[in-house]
């Protein structure tokens, strides 16, 4: 049965899940008991969806506490490309449990099979501002998103083509894809000439296309940005985080830049990165 005229965001298909039955689990739980710091998630909610966006039947999960009332929502975007990265539960536990044990609902893409690394499939993060009309607990008047690595460019590039994102947080994502093509050659030739369209015919531009450095000043004006750099990232380089602070400084944008001696996925600053998360958006978000 064809679905193509259903309208975007909506949801297909909710399922809640077990979290003792997911991979995660093992790591968080010991001798079938949550493990004293991972006792939050007892306070939310899982649930896996299929959403419409376009054409295309997309996954997707949200978390939200199981504390009644609205609460503002995090849109999650997920880093690397195609199976690469994917989100699951236990990403989302791992960088938002916490976030959502203080009131938010959290809402993440796995983006569609035919992934274009920040082109078409930009809609699938865009339309979860419809999808979360359809979430109860969810004040979809009240949005903000949260990126890490690829799923930075995409918070760019939704800063861009919408204002529905009062606030974002981008942690060590690319703003000049050029530089990326230059450091990891094998990235240009296994990841962006695989997913973006005709990309060695018109490889400039649709490197700038996904490059927030050459459009800072389209980004949304009522938004605000938090940067956080890894300084020992080895897979986007930190000078990265640099560019696009310049960008932003020149034309008075409302972001700050903080940095850490940490690596890409800020391996030994969890906690402090849950403070950071929790207390950005609770300024910036929350009413």
């Amino acid at each position: 049965m064809s679905i193509g005229f259903a309208q975007n965001g909506k949801i297909i298909s909710k399922k809640q899940v077990d979290l003792s039955k997911t991979l995660i689990w093992d790591r968080i739980s010991q001798e079938n008991e949550l493990h004293p710091d991972f006792e939050h998630v007892n306070k939310l909610n899982f649930y896996d969806i299929i959403y419409q966006s376009d054409d295309h039947q997309v996954q997707g999960i949200i978390v939200e506490p199981k504390k009644e009332g609205e609460h503002p929502v995090v849109i999650f975007n997920r880093g690397g490309n195609r199976d690469f990265g994917r989100l699951t539960i236990g990403t989302l536990v791992m960088y938002t449990s916490k976030l959502a044990e203080q009131g938010y609902v959290i809402i993440g893409s796995n983006y569609r099979a035919q992934d274009e690394f920040g082109g078409a499939e930009i809609n699938d993060v865009l339309n979860l501002t419809e999808t979360v009309k359809e979430i109860d607990k969810a004040d979809s008047e009240c949005i903000g998103m949260l990126g890490w690595s690829r799923g930075g460019m995409m918070t760019y590039i939704a800063l861009q083509k919408s204002d529905m994102i009062k606030t974002a947080i981008v942690g060590n994502g690319p703003s000049d894809l050029f530089d990326i093509a230059r450091d990891r050659p094998k990235m240009e030739t296994h990841d962006f000439a695989e997913c973006i369209p005709d990309y060695w015919k018109n490889r400039a531009l649709e490197l700038k296309k996904r490059s927030v450095v050459y459009w800072a000043d389209e980004l949304d004006k009522k938004s605000s940005l938090l940067i956080l750099c890894g300084t020992n990232d080895k897979r986007v380089n930190p000078e990265h985080a640099e560019k696009i602070a310049i960008e932003l400084t020149a034309i008075g944008y409302d972001f700050e830049l903080k940095k850490y001696e940490t690596d890409h996925y800020f391996t030994n600053y969890k906690n402090e990165l849950n403070e950071l998360l929790i207390d950005w958006f609770d300024q910036r978000l929350k009413k």
